[in-house]
């Protein structure tokens, strides 16, 4: 044990405590974060996803989710051009909440966290409906136009749709990073077995409704419908390529 050598310091006998020094009025104790909820409309991508892949797996006869072979629920929701030309137009948007495989799913669903729920907090719930439903319809017109007996699944044609929105409204700096994520989608369109023609579709797509965004809600709220609108005609060109062929 050792002792104080300063002659000044001197040991006060035990007492009551000392009340606490009063908080001067510009000193405020810090508010711990605010945990935000998910966007709603991400949040139903997201969850209907999830679900939806976890429904088909239990509904499957026989196989499992890694052999690569759609169940019943996703047999009813894949895109593919013989069906949507015979009437089936829901697929053109049920497409995007199918997915092929587990890695399929997680890779597409953690894009939609990381980019979509910061993009729907932005520019609000309503306006990433539109840019969804946007994006997705070009994504299909897209895929029929150029692979239309091929069958297509998966929301990465939408997530391109929301990134070509963002290239426009975004910050000079983080346009750069995009643009490098841009550059790693557009190496993994080359390969196999990936619709190149989705991706392309929904990123053109979404690029006007990301300078609509750009122009402010009144432009926003002119633009974007007309823009549903070219989508879903180019839609039901790419469906019906008989009646169109030969038009001047």
């Amino acid at each position: 044990m050792t002792y104080p050598t300063d002659p000044r310091h001197t040991l006060e006998p035990p007492g009551p405590e000392r009340p606490p020094a009063p908080e001067r009025p510009d000193e405020q104790p810090p508010t711990p974060p605010v945990r935000q909820p998910w966007p709603p409309v991400c949040a139903a991508v997201v969850g209907g996803s999830v679900a939806l892949f976890v429904l088909d797996a239990v509904l499957r006869q026989g196989g499992s989710m890694l052999d690569g072979r759609m169940g019943p629920v996703f047999q009813r929701m894949a895109l593919y051009g013989p069906l949507v030309q015979a009437g089936e137009y829901w697929r053109v948007f049920t497409c995007a909440l199918a997915h092929g495989g587990p890695i399929h799913l997680l890779f597409n669903m953690s894009v939609a966290y990381s980019l979509g729920m910061p993009l729907e907090r932005a520019i609000g719930s309503g306006r990433m409906i539109l840019l969804s439903l946007v994006a997705t319809l070009g994504a299909s017109a897209f895929a029929l136009l150029f692979n239309f007996d091929i069958p297509m699944v998966g929301a990465s044609g939408m997530i391109l749709g929301w990134g070509g929105a963002m290239f426009i409204v975004a910050t000079r700096e983080f346009r750069r990073s995009l643009l490098f994520w841009l550059a790693q989608v557009a190496v993994l369109s080359l390969l196999p077995g990936v619709s190149w023609a989705g991706h392309l579709g929904g990123f053109l797509f979404g690029v006007p409704m990301g300078i609509a965004l750009r122009g402010g809600p009144r432009v926003f709220s002119r633009a974007a419908p007309m823009l549903l609108v070219i989508a879903m005609a180019v839609v039901y060109i790419a469906a019906n390529p008989e009646r169109f062929r030969g038009m001047p």
